[in-house]
């Protein structure tokens, strides 16, 4: 990962969330001066093509948000075969692991350049505790986001 630099705006992750209109769509009621109070949170960087955001099978339970770039999923089944999917701006990806903590259940890949924005659990608990509102709309945005992959069988790959 590489650190960020100031072409971060949260306004463009704003915008790349707002233009998701896939099935799991990261759908979340903010307004803009609620997305400057989550971006305090949240620390953007950036990824090279091929570089791994998630190992299958690490304990780490962050949450990453795209701005831009796409990210392959890869998880191996019991049989060698390999299962992928591809996740792309405007949505999240480690939904999984932040809430159940469990360690992750497959990897994730930048396809390209990609800006993302990371969430920690502890970094979550304090949003929580300052702005409850706030946190409740990404925790049901989030909770949508993995009722949905989970109901579309091609799409369980994504929640790591």
């Amino acid at each position: 990962m590489l650190p960020a630099s100031s072409k971060f705006n949260i306004q463009d992750l704003i915008q790349a969330v707002s233009r998701n209109n896939v099935y799991d769509a990261f759908n979340v009621n903010l307004t803009p001066q609620q997305w400057e109070v989550v971006a305090a949170y949240m620390q953007p960087f950036t990824l090279a093509a091929g570089q791994v955001l998630i190992d299958q099978g690490s304990p780490d339970r962050t949450l990453y948000l795209i701005e831009s770039g796409s990210l392959s999923v890869h998880v191996e089944d019991e049989d060698g075969n390999m299962k992928l999917a591809l996740i792309n701006p405007g949505s999240v990806v480690g939904e999984g692991a932040f809430f159940s903590r469990l360690p992750r259940t497959a990897s994730v890949i930048a396809t390209g350049p990609c800006k993302l924005w990371s969430l920690t659990p502890i970094r979550f608990t304090e949003l929580a505790n300052r702005q409850p509102v706030i946190a409740l709309e990404i925790v049901m945005g989030l909770g949508s986001v993995i009722a949905k992959r989970l109901a579309n069988k091609p799409k369980r790959v994504t929640v790591t």
